[in-house]
This record gives structure tokens, sequence and C-alpha cells, in this order.
């Protein structure tokens, strides 16, 4: 609470405005059309807000199966509007054509249906523009086609619920807050004794805002303030906004208002809000176009691969989020549009070649909420990076452990990983300086989670926590070859090569900093790892790695994706490293479109299955770098294809979180699955990283030089361009050209004294 909230049982005064609870004052409602089936949605997001709504651009207020749960307007974990719906004469506008492809905006043209004798349909054009830019912006156009006069009544209805994105997801809660209404005082009746008195109705006086209210169990009031622009309202019956429209032929009116959402009278979103709808798309407009002159710009001679590139540009942008001082990827829309552990970690590391801006930021942040003491309720853990960074009221009422939340195995490791790349990219001693002694905490922390099995596990210690916490971290995933779910702790085999990878990475800057007898120690552990993964983890029969060691040190043995991760770290040896890759491309695993996370051939196989099953954008591009590695080019181009092929058929050409595991059968289109996150960020970093290994670049800006080895473009592709491509302090444009089955690389330009030397 706020130094100026005062509360009563009967009122809430918070800086000179005053609350009662809403059953204290019931207000009339606006009957809300019921749509008989599930709508379609559209998603747009701006830093810390996101808005999911039908493709008219309305969240309507039923529905006679409940509708879809995800849509509304999203602040800080909480939903500050269910209801906006935009009605002509109390029905449904007709959708003629919307899109969001900008990702900060959406637009929709609609027009009315027949209303009477008095209003043919399609005589009315209704277009409508939305834009997020730290509030909610909407203006409607409202054009008369037909030849004479007409009359008719527009009403926008709001209304919020306040409820926490987990409550949304479906978690129970014994309790919640309390809806609050705002009373203001009438001219004549005035303050009396410091308390506002109530109007017998809302609607009794005019008012240019609209403001619903809610307190959490917390104490925090929640606002979502509805300010209205170029034409006032005629009239308000409880949240519903109505115009009463005289429009002469060929006449357009304009409608307009922003939603601001606050909380104890301070915004709620991080970013500062325009006033007007066409400030807040000018401001979107030119960070986005800051955003691509610092990027790696990338282009080929194809312009369905340029498309692809160009939404994946834009959509690492918007899925920028602003933690206090910092600014990284969130890690998806809907859901996960906050700070993770795991995913942010990929994800940097995809794009190093993009914008080595994001890691150093990931890494910073990440730093900043490591694990200092032993919580079993957050799971939290000295020098364990989290998993999970929640705001909304259940975070701060204790009712879920993700303050943050730490229950995951790999995250760490990454960390470690992260932090060695960057500096190969950047040469950032002063980055490497001030992280040091958070690498140290993080290697301990591994260190004493390997004593007692000598492999990193998980098990699940908070009651709220995950059970699952690679990142597969569904119930039903880890299982073994008869389909049976594994008894924990769980040592994951991907998880074992990213420790590897670490202690082999952070042994090479221990060395550097003349701590060699860290060198020595973690190239010594890691070689001794090596040994006993290769031991431990293989399956004979099989001929395969095994998915996991179970709490009874036995390989969990189905065929899944998850060995694929350890390819291009060096944990195999080369006999094994192969035959794993070539037990990757067998029927049961690659679909055509890519690899599977589980085989067709195990029994709890369903391509539906969210990793039981599915495919992943950035699992398959993990796999390719790791077929790459090994000289499989032509296997690592085959997955990229396929990806390819499978993104070209998407909504905006962006790649989905995941899509189902269905065979790709002549023409016919791959799969969704049915609640993808879209854009999300480790999908969208999976095109960098998939060029990353077309083009292997190995970056060593310690020493200014650039190793170009062996690069390959796929035969859909003639010609590659990097312009603006950053290692260390140089900046360099390269240009690629296939001939065959050669392809050969030429630096353009370069500013910057860096040895670029390329190897056939």
């Amino acid at each position: 609470m706020t130094p100026d909230t005062l509360m009563t049982p009967e009122k809430i005064f918070l800086d000179g405005k005053t609350f009662i609870p809403a059953e204290q004052l019931p207000i009339p409602e606006w009957p809300c059309v019921v749509s008989e089936r599930s709508q379609p949605t559209l998603t747009v997001k701006d830093d810390d807000l996101f808005f999911v709504t039908d493709t008219i651009g309305n969240i309507s207020g039923c529905s006679l199966n409940d509708g879809n749960p995800s849509m509304g307007l999203f602040c800080c974990d909480t939903r500050f509007l269910n209801r906006l719906e935009l009605q002509i004469e109390g029905r449904s506008p007709v959708l003629l054509s919307s899109t969001a492809e900008k990702g900060f905006s959406l637009s929709a043209l609609c027009t009315n249906p027949r209303i009477d004798e008095r209003l043919r349909a399609e005589t009315i054009g209704i277009r409508r523009e939305i834009v997020l830019n730290g509030a909610l912006f909407e203006e409607i156009e409202i054009s008369n086609y037909s030849t004479t006069t007409v009359n008719f009544e527009l009403s926008l209805s709001f209304d919020a619920d306040f409820v926490d994105l987990f409550e949304v997801r479906g978690y129970d809660r014994e309790k919640r807050g309390r809806l609050l209404r705002l009373v203001e005082p009438t001219i004549e009746e005035g303050i009396v004794d410091g308390v506002s008195p109530v109007p017998k109705d809302p609607s009794t006086f005019k008012e240019e805002c609209l403001t619903l209210a809610y307190q959490g169990l917390d104490g925090s009031v929640m606002e979502s303030r509805v300010l209205f622009q170029h034409r006032q309202p005629d009239y308000f019956k409880g949240y519903t906004a109505v115009w009463q429209l005289e429009l002469a032929s060929h006449e357009t009116q304009k409608l307009g208002y922003r939603v601001n959402m606050l909380k104890n009278n301070q915004s709620s979103s991080t970013v500062s809000a325009a006033t007007t709808l066409g400030q807040a798309k000018a401001a979107e407009l030119m960070e986005e176009q800051n955003w691509l002159q610092q990027i790696t710009r990338i282009s080929s001679d194809k312009s369905t691969f340029n498309r692809v590139i160009e939404r994946a540009e834009q959509d690492m942008y918007l899925l920028g989020q602003s933690f206090g001082k910092h600014k990284t990827v969130s890690a998806g829309v809907p859901w996960f549009s906050t700070l993770f552990g795991r995913d942010s970690l990929v994800t940097a590391s995809q794009t190093l070649m993009l914008n080595s801006q994001i890691a150093k930021e990931t890494l910073i942040l990440l730093a900043t909420y490591q694990g200092k003491i032993d919580d079993e309720w957050r799971e939290e853990e000295p020098g364990k990076i989290l998993h999970e960074l929640r705001l909304g009221e259940m975070a701060r009422c204790q009712e879920i452990p993700h303050t943050p939340y730490y229950g995951t195995v790999d995250a760490t490791p990454l960390w470690l990983m992260l932090y060695a790349e960057h500096y190969a990219w950047t040469h950032d001693q002063e980055l490497l300086e001030l992280l040091w002694p958070n690498a140290l905490a993080a290697m301990e922390w591994i260190d004493r989670n390997t004593q007692q099995t000598s492999y990193l596990s998980y098990f699940r210690k908070s009651k709220r926590g995950l059970v699952n916490q690679g990142w597969k971290d569904s119930g039903d995933c880890i299982v073994d070859h008869k389909g049976e779910l594994a008894n924990g702790p769980i040592a994951l085999c991907e998880v074992q090569a990213y420790v590897y990878a670490a202690k082999m990475r952070l042994a090479e800057i221990a060395r550097m900093k003349k701590r060699l007898d860290l060198a020595d120690r973690w190239q010594e552990e890691a070689r001794s790892l090596k040994v006993r993964f290769n031991r431990d983890f293989w399956v004979e029969d099989q001929d395969f790695c095994a998915l996991a060691l179970d709490g009874d040190g036995k390989p969990v043995d189905s065929i899944t994706s998850n060995p694929g991760h350890c390819l291009h770290l060096g944990l195999f040896t080369h006999e094994r490293a192969y035959s794993v890759a070539e037990r990757l491309r067998a029927p049961d695993m690659f679909n055509g479109w890519g690899i599977r996370t589980l085989s067709s051939s195990s029994p709890a196989y369903n391509p539906m299955g969210y990793h039981t099953g599915s495919v992943w954008p950035h699992d398959n591009a993990l796999i390719a770098m790791g077929l790459r590695s090994l000289g499989l080019i032509d296997q690592a181009l085959e997955i990229f294809q396929g990806l390819f092929d499978m993104t070209s058929r998407q909504p905006y050409e962006r790649p989905p979180e995941l899509f189902c595991g269905y065979e790709r059968n002549g023409d016919n289109a791959p799969v969704q699955y049915p609640v993808a996150c879209t854009p999300q960020a480790w999908a969208t970093g999976s095109i960098f990283q998939l060029l990353q290994m077309m083009v292997n670049l190995v970056p060593d800006a310690q020493n200014n030089c650039l190793r170009i080895i062996d690069p390959a473009l796929p035969e859909s592709i003639n010609r590659l361009s990097f312009h603006n491509l950053r290692v260390g302090p140089t900046i360099l444009d390269l240009e690629f050209e296939r001939s065959g089955t050669t392809t050969a690389c030429r630096v353009a330009k370069k500013r910057g004294n860096l040895r670029v030397v390329i190897e056939a």
C-alpha cells in the first residue's frame, strides 16, 4: 500500500479518490453478444503488455462454451480487461479483414449486419486500430456508404476481473480480492467530512473517464482507467459507453479512447504511455527502427526466405521486455510473457550473431536474481539461476512460489555456457570480471548437486513446483521404452552435456585469468564426466543414448530428441555421436518437417502431446547444430529445409513454439498445436541458430579472429549476406554464394582490424 492510501471497512481512499466494494453499488449491465463457437484470436504485445482478442478486435463478455480464457489485456500477470466489446445496435459487427502483422498493433475492417428496415447490411464501414505503448489505444472510424443519412447506436462495453494469469491458466484459488466501484461527488453534493457521497446511478452524471477497480488480497488497488478521446460518449450504462450517431451520406466520424493500467495509482507498465494513438504508434515505430539499425541485417536472393528472416528480426524486438534497468526477451505470448532462465538463455545464445546485447542483458539480469539462500518453497539454492519470475497477485500473496521460482536443473549450466559464448563474440572484459563471482557461485551450485550421484539431477521440493525441471517440463514426458513414467531424482542426458560444456569453457576462462587450479580441476572433471556418461547413459541394445537416469541410476531408455542436444557439445565419443545422429533421422523420429520429441514407436507417443511426439523448432535447431559439428551437413540442411517449409506456411510466416508430430505427406500442411505460443522466443531464435549452422561462424574476439569453417547454403538459397555483423569492436559485411555443392564466402566490408579466416 502507498502512504496515501487509507482504508475503512466500507471505503478505500487512494490519493483523493474514494472506492467502495462493488456489491454496495450494483450497476446496469449491457448484454453481450453470445458466440456459439470458439473464436480465432489475434495477439499484440508491447514490452510488459499483451492483448488477445477475437478477429474483429472484440473480447465478448459471454459465449456458450466459456469462450477463449486467454483473451484480455494483461500487464504484470494481471488481466486488466476481460471485456472489450464493440456493438452496433446491440449486434456484433461483421468482419471483412483483420491483421496483427505489426505485432504491437492490430487493425480490423468491419461492417454492419442488416438492422431492421432502417439499415441495410454492409452500408456502414467500421475501421478499428488498436495500439499498445504503455497503455492500450484505440481509434474507430465509422463511415456511411449509403446514399442517405443514417442514425444508429454504437456501444463499447468494458469489464475487468483483474484475475491473476495463473488463475486464467486454471490454477485454483481459495479466496480472491474484491471488485471496487469508484464513487464521485455530484457538483451539488460535494464532499462532506472527507466522505464522497454515493450517486444513485453512475450514469446520472456524465464523465470523460470510466474507472474499473479491484483490491487484491495483499491490499493493492488495481485500476483500469478508460479515457475517451475525439468525441465523448452520449451516455453511459454501467461500464458501457454509448454514442448516438448521425452520419450523412459518405460522412466519416472518429471515436477513440485510451486504457491506462494502474497499481496503487502508479502505472503498472514500465513503459511511459503516450497520450494519443498516433503518438503511441510513432513511438513504437521509432523504437523498432532503432532496434533494426543495431542488429545484423540478413538477406538472401529468395523473397520467401527474406520474409521469414524479417519477421524473426521484428519478433525479437517485439519479445523484448523490461525488468528494472535491464531488458531481455520474454519467453512467449500469451502465457510466458515474463523473465525465464532456460528460455531467455537459450534465446540469447541463438541470437549472439544478431545482437550480443540480448545476451549481455540476460546474463546481468539473471545474475541479479541468482539464488542466495536455501528456500524449499521457491526451490532456491545459493548460486542457482532462476526458472521463472511472476509479479501478479498470487505471487505477491505467496500462493505460487514464482517470486522468483528456481525449479529448473539446466538454467545454471546454460548461464555459464552463455557467459563464455558472449565473451567469445565480444571480448567484453568488463562484463567478464563483473560476473566472475556469479560464475564461481554457479559452478559451486553444480558441484554441490553432483556430489551424491556425480550427475546433475532434479527432484521437486516445492508443493507448487514443477515435477519435471528440464526443458521438457510437462508431467508425462519422462518415460521409458514401455511408456511408463520414471521415478526421480532424474538426471537428464542433455543436462550432463551442458555441465560438460560449462566446465570446458570455464576452464579456458580460468586459464586466461591465471587461475590454473580451477582450469585444471574443471577440465579434469569434464573429462571424467565424459567417461562416466558414455558408460552409464548408453543403451547397448538400442545403440542410442538414454533420455535420463532415474532415481535408481537406471537408464530411462525411450528414444527421444534430448540426446540430440549433446551432439555439438562434445560429450559423446565420436562413434556414439554418429550413432545418435543417424537414429534421430529414422522415420519414427523425423516426420518430414522436423524431429519429434518422442519416437512414434513409443507406447507413450502422441502427435499432439506437448513433449511426447510434437516437434519443437528450437529442439531441432540444436540438433542441426550437432549434425553440422559432426560434418553431417546434408542432414543438418534437411532439418533446416523442413523447418523453413513449415514456417513459411504459418500465419505471418512466424515459427510457432511447437507443432504436431504428424507425418509430412505430399502437400499437407503442418498440423498446428492448439495452444502454441506465437511469437515464442526460442522458436524465433531458431531461425538465427539455423543460419549460424549454415555459415558456421566461429568467433574468437579475444584473439581478434573470426573463423568461417566450410559454409554451406541449402539448394533453396543461392546467395546470403550479413550486414553490420559485430565481432568484438569490428563491424563487417559478409557475402555467401553457392555454386552446386560449394559455398564461397567474401568479406564485402570491414570496419576494424578483425582477422577473418575462411576455411573450406
